[in-house]
């Protein structure tokens, strides 16, 4: 019992003195007693962090950030001007370049996301590179494990990917293209194309529910 004590008791004295470090720097931890940072978290000027957020080993934020709370981030290298959350995942390998936004329930893993992209809403985006000004609708996913190998998707500049889309690794969606909401695309997209995978709709007429 003592020994768990004097360890719980050292983690805490730890966390008080990183965070100490982090505000004497000039960082904005709102309830700094909520806040957990590793060792080596680095912090560039001006960033925001909101209460409960948790950093993992290897993180870098960069000037005029603000992580939202409830966001885990590990592994992560983040550039100037980006947000990020609130209940956010941040992964190893994650790159996020400058003004990106990563908002609500989304998870990152070994993916770089580059200028002015957005990932908004309750998306998967695994082993990706995202190219500039593009959006990613909610509920998007990378699908980049079969059961035996990881795979990658490449998003290129200016795409729009709409709402509830999965994307079947190893694919490519080139410039300027739209793929449509509910679509699971398995093939490249061409520049300047709509994808769009879709089940006719079906209506039964008059139709009676079964009675128990």
């Amino acid at each position: 019992m003592n020994k768990m004590l004097n360890k719980a008791n050292s983690y805490r004295l730890s966390q008080e003195i990183l965070r100490n470090k982090a505000l004497a720097k000039g960082v904005n931890l709102i309830a700094p007693e909520t806040i957990y940072l590793s060792q080596d978290t680095s912090f560039g000027k001006n960033v925001t962090v909101e209460p409960y957020v948790v950093f993992g080993p290897k993180v870098k934020v960069g000037d005029n950030s603000c992580i939202k709370s409830f966001s885990h981030v590990e592994g992560t290298k983040i550039e100037k001007n980006v947000t990020v959350g609130p209940y956010a995942r941040l992964r190893s390998g994650t790159i996020l370049k400058k003004n990106t936004k990563i908002g609500n329930f989304v998870e990152t893993k070994k993916s770089y996301i580059n200028d002015y992209t957005k990932v908004n809403h309750l998306s998967y985006i695994g082993d990706t590179f995202i190219g500039k000004n593009s959006n990613v609708g909610a509920g998007t996913i990378t699908c980049n494990y079969d059961g035996v190998k990881k795979s990658k998707t490449k998003i290129s500049d200016n795409v729009f990917i709409g709402s509830n889309a999965s994307l079947i690794a190893p694919v490519s969606v080139h410039k300027n293209s739209i793929v449509g909401a509910g679509s699971v695309i398995t093939k490249n997209v061409k520049e300047k194309s709509l994808a769009i995978t879709r089940a006719p709709q079906l209506e039964i007429k008059n139709y009676k529910r079964k009675k128990k």
